[in-house]
């Protein structure tokens, strides 16, 4: 049986969905790579329908939801804690924290960001930021900003104290 979350290969990324309770978690998952749809207005019903449609795993907080039949390939995330549900989600998909599974995401909308100019960022980056950032990109969902050097390093970092690693995960 193939593993709920992942395409038919096994070396293909993760592909999951999670409730309103884990939006905190999705958006750190985003940043590492990993294919997480997440709607605060989703309810069960939409949240089963996707998981089957796409065949994502779905993470819950809900127990019920969880043991529900029709959401037999779920995850039950036991914890509050941000740095547990990482180590859980992490072990269950069997991630490495040093290997992205995929292309970086937007922690917001969840697109996989696009190289961009710097010119066709000017008022959207500080300018700063425009005249050294070695590379660029924005993302064609939401149009955020992602640039080598900022945002994207403190979180690689952050990620790697979050799950214990000694050091930021690899690029």
């Amino acid at each position: 049986m193939r593993d709920p979350g992942r395409h038919a290969g096994t070396e293909s990324p993760p592909r999951l969905v999670a409730d309103a309770m884990l939006g905190r978690l999705a958006r750190w998952l985003r940043r590492f790579g990993v294919d997480v749809l997440w709607d605060p207005g989703w309810d069960d019903a939409e949240l089963e329908r996707i998981a089957a449609l796409d065949g994502r795993l779905l993470l819950t907080r809900d127990r019920r939801l969880a043991a529900r039949t029709v959401a037999r390939e779920s995850l039950l995330v036991t914890s509050d804690d941000l740095r547990v549900q990482l180590r859980q989600v992490f072990a269950r998909l069997g991630l490495d924290p040093a290997r992205p599974p995929g292309p970086r995401r937007c922690a917001h909308c969840n697109a996989v960001p696009e190289p961009a100019r710097a010119e066709d960022l000017a008022g959207r980056a500080p300018p700063y930021v425009l005249r050294t950032a070695r590379r660029l990109s924005a993302c064609p969902g939401c149009g955020r900003v992602y640039w080598d050097g900022g945002q994207e390093d403190r979180a690689r970092e952050v990620l790697g104290r979050l799950l214990g690693s000694s050091g930021p995960p690899e690029s």
